[in-house]
């Protein structure tokens, strides 16, 4: 195999890395971080776009408060995003 070949096939494997499986890894490592942060008490949006505070916090489970007398659980990888006091996704 020619030796120039080589060289690009490797950049061009590396570049792949670079431009797309990194920033997903670190997306999710995020995203896993934000998982293991939230609280009883915290506002948070699902992926499903249900907005509420969580009222009970288990290991995989929330509980979460969307209405005066409603509350629906969660499986707590669905959680998209922690909000702040003004309903803003918190910056990480």
């Amino acid at each position: 195999v020619n030796l120039g070949f080589a060289i690009q096939i490797v950049g061009f494997m590396a570049i792949i890395y670079f431009m797309l499986f990194r920033p997903q890894m670190k997306e999710r490592k995020r995203h896993e971080e934000m998982l293991s942060s939230v609280k009883k008490g915290d506002d948070i949006v699902t992926a499903g776009g249900i907005i509420g505070k969580i009222v009970h916090a288990e290991e995989t489970q929330l509980t979460v408060r969307t209405g005066e007398t409603t509350r629906v659980t969660v499986d707590r990888s669905r959680i998209a995003a922690v909000l702040d006091h003004k309903g803003n996704a918190q910056e990480e």
